[in-house]
């Protein structure tokens, strides 16, 4: 017979207690590679002064953009009366009877394109070109386009009333021009930056600590810092995507970016197909008549009203298979066409355009959407995507929670800073910047790498060069106060070991 001996100790005799088993071992963490133990300090450096620089012109961003997504509700609320009719009919008037009754009641200035609505409860606007207006400012007469009566006209900034408008402005240049669009650029350079650099720091650490619970679910059993820094990765985490999205897309009409983005599309893309409007010899845009009126004042209602005009318009968009909503642009002088040109700004956002010839009627070009390259279409995508026009409500509603995550990360993240101090100070004053020295103490070939990267990034997006610049030399200032008062102490400690110890 085999005896098998146990070698759990027997239990004291009288003591019903289970054993206590022997402690758990921690799962050691797994190493930092080489590159990331390079990287990671330059990172949190860079992460903390673009956050703590930069933070509040994201604040100011965030908080008017957060306050734009409520612009379409105002502005529906405000103006219910000029942009939806009272009853919808079953048949609309002619386009011509609807701007002849808009010239009736404001005959000052010209045309300079009428917007008929895809909406069956929407109006026809009659966009009238005056002087003496702020730039970029039209009147437009709102038509009921089952009775042709006007119901009103306002200011108006392309497809905007007076209140969208400011709200806009608000958010892209603080209502100071030129100069006040440079702060939404600003925000727009280093928001992308923060954001990938915080992602990337946040994944390596759930990575070593081998829990990606981490990644998505807050530790709120943790306190002070731990804690913060759970939430503001967990946020940032979350909205990620959007926060890059936005910064893609604020950068591609932004004053100095936009146009070196452009650049580089071009570079990288076929060029979109134009509309060409130009008539042969002999035809006139607006009819028979052969005279100038120049294209700083356009045709007059009665070169206009001639041959195909209004209702001709509407007959070709028809037959070309375009759809409402859609732009009718009489041409500026004569021998130019008349454009027809869909304006939805929603997805499928398929807008072709036809250029109509105001005498015969006959359509001499077209523009498909789908003729125009990849980046473009994006392109176009992206800026509706930003204003919250692409996907509806669902797309306003994006946004705001975005722009709410964005506020609270920089909460967050400014806690942290103060979050940082000595444990046992009693000062209000932040805890220390991250140490330095990082990038002295990588390699040469990371130096390079970054170097480059900084150098490309600041030729396309040249605020982010002269601000990112403007960081190294405070930190290398910083660096210098610091050593400086390093020397003062040990020069006093040499000098007078007692008083100092």
């Amino acid at each position: 017979m085999t005896t098998t001996t146990s070698t759990t100790p027997a239990a004291p005799p009288g003591d019903g207690t289970a054993p206590t088993p022997p402690p758990s071992t921690p799962r050691p963490r797994r190493p930092r590679s080489a590159i990331w133990a390079t990287l990671q300090p330059i990172l949190v450096r860079l992460h903390f002064y673009a956050g703590i620089l930069v933070g509040p012109f994201l604040v100011v961003a965030a908080t008017t953009g957060l306050l734009y997504t409520l612009a379409p509700a105002i502005e529906q609320v405000q103006h219910r009366d000029l942009l939806v009719v009272d009853e919808v009919g079953t048949t609309t008037v002619p386009l011509s009877e609807q701007v002849a009754s808009a010239r009736s009641t404001d005959p000052d200035g010209t045309v300079s394109t009428v917007q008929v609505s895809g909406d069956p409860d929407g109006t026809t606007r009659v966009v009238l070109a005056q002087e003496g207006l702020p730039e970029g400012a039209a009147t437009t007469v709102f038509v009921d386009p089952y009775t042709g009566e006007v119901l009103g006209e306002s200011l108006t900034y392309g497809l905007w009333l007076p209140e969208r408008e400011w709200i806009e402005t608000l958010h892209s240049s603080l209502h100071l021009g030129t100069v006040g669009l440079y702060y939404s650029e600003l925000a727009a350079s280093w928001l992308g930056i923060v954001v990938l650099g915080g992602v990337a720091m946040w994944i390596a650490k759930a990575v070593r600590a081998r829990k990606a619970r981490r990644l998505i679910v807050p530790e709120t059993s943790k306190k002070g810092l731990r804690r913060t820094l759970s939430w503001h990765g967990v946020v940032g985490l979350v909205a990620a995507a959007g926060l890059i999205i936005l910064s893609i897309t604020g950068l591609t009409w932004s004053e100095s970016s936009g146009a070196q983005i452009g650049d580089l599309r071009a570079a990288v893309s076929p060029v979109a197909p134009e509309l060409d409007t130009t008539l042969g010899e002999g035809s006139a845009g607006g009819g028979e008549h052969d005279h100038d009126a120049g294209p700083a004042t356009g045709l007059t209602d009665a070169d206009l009203a001639h041959g195909a005009s209004w209702d001709g318009m509407t007959a070709a968009a028809e037959a070309e298979g375009l759809e409402a909503p859609y732009k009718v642009s009489p041409p500026p002088a004569d021998g130019q066409a008349w454009t027809v040109a869909e304006a939805s700004t929603r997805w499928p956002a398929a807008n072709d355009s036809i250029a109509v010839d105001g005498h015969s009627g006959a359509v001499v070009d077209r523009v498909d959407f789908s003729e125009k390259p990849f980046l473009t279409k994006l392109t176009g995508w992206g800026v509706h995507f930003h204003l919250g026009n692409l996907f509806g409500v669902a797309n306003l509603v994006f946004l705001a929670l975005t722009a709410t995550a964005l506020l609270s990360l920089i909460v967050l993240g400014y806690v942290m800073w103060w979050q940082r101090r000595p444990r046992r100070s009693t000062s209000a004053r932040p805890g220390p910047a991250p140490s330095r020295g990082g990038l002295r103490a990588a390699p040469l070939w990371i130096t390079g790498l970054l170097f480059a990267g900084a150098v490309v990034s600041a030729w396309y997006v040249p605020l982010f060069g002269i601000s990112l610049a403007a960081f190294l030399v405070i930190d290398v200032l910083l660096g210098l106060l610091e050593r400086r008062r390093h020397r003062a102490a040990d020069r006093a400690r040499a000098e007078d070991p007692e008083t100092v110890g």
